[in-house]
């Protein structure tokens, strides 16, 4: 299978300023997928400008045709199964069946608290999106439904007439602990890692490329556990956080080693930021379309 290349486009420009351009524009570069942030604010964007994902997904699907469309990663910071289900329905039927899930545990950042609470731990984190995936899993399957849980509950839900792909569409599931891994197996038509983030600040390339590895392999363990074919399992590398940062963005000759010694690990799409200037997903605008353009075909 070929490498397939995809973006992610943080939703941090408004439509008619330069939003719908960059969306476009990924189609025309031949994207296979258009991602962006589901958060409520981030980092050091927290201050400017930030569009909620869903709105903005729904009109990236209006002024594209082929691209896919997704999130990465949406959360149980501030989603509840029922409500998303809902949207992500009618985000497939708008976008004609082009939706991908990326889904995560969530972190400790600005979500963790802006509906009030007080931040969950790690193990609570983890306890929630236990619940929440297989919750929405059939939720996206069933047309009614009700459930009682330790975190959600649904009641009677109706969510006729259910995704244009079937039996749901794709969830891509982020996770680099064994719990997550499992539900990436149980639930996930792809898995999505960042790397190791212990190693960002002052990890080398290659111990990041070990980290992968062994993220990888536990993977494989686990699928072996739970019966799952590693062959229907998508494995997805979002850039920019391995201690490489935006150095495989420098040039295609760059991205292309970086990207084919992630192929030689299993991966099957690697995601690269659009550019933003004075940020940390700074790159050179002419060099990031180049890759677009070019690097997939030496990539096969």
């Amino acid at each position: 299978m070929s490498l397939r290349l995809s973006t992610v486009i943080l939703p941090y420009r408004r439509w008619h300023e330069g939003g719908r351009a960059a969306w476009t524009r990924a189609e025309q570069l031949g994207f296979h997928a258009a991602y962006t942030y589901d958060h409520l604010s981030w980092r050091t964007f927290r201050d400017g400008p930030w569009f909620g994902a869903v709105p903005t997904l729904t009109a990236a699907a209006g002024v594209t045709d082929r691209l896919r469309l997704g999130t990465l990663v949406t959360s149980p910071n501030f989603r509840h199964p029922v409500t998303l289900a809902k949207e992500l329905i009618s985000l497939d039927d708008i976008s004609g069946g082009r939706v991908t899930l990326g889904i995560g545990a969530g972190g400790s950042g600005f979500d963790a608290t802006a509906l009030g609470q007080e931040p969950w731990t790690p193990r609570e984190r983890a306890d929630r999106f236990a619940e929440f995936v297989p919750l929405l899993d059939r939720l996206l399957r069933e047309d009614a439904m009700s459930y009682e849980g330790d975190f959600y509950s649904a009641h009677e839900a109706r969510n006729i007439p259910g995704c244009v792909q079937r039996p749901r569409l794709p969830f891509a599931v982020a996770a680099t602990g064994p719990r997550g891994m499992r539900l990436a197996a149980r639930f996930g038509q792809a898995w999505v890692t960042t790397g190791d983030p212990k190693l960002f600040e002052n990890g080398t390339p290659e111990q990041s490329i070990q980290a992968i590895r062994g993220q990888a392999e536990r993977l494989d363990d686990i699928c072996a556990e739970v019966g799952r074919d590693m062959s229907g399992l998508d494995r997805v590398l979002l850039t920019g956080f391995t201690p490489d940062r935006n150095g495989p963005l420098e040039s295609l000759n760059a991205f292309v080693d970086f990207a084919g010694r992630h192929a030689e690990l299993g991966f099957t799409e690697i995601v690269i930021h659009w550019p933003i200037p004075d940020s940390p997903f700074a790159a050179e605008e002419k060099v990031f379309e180049q890759i677009a353009m070019e690097a997939p075909a030496q990539l096969r």
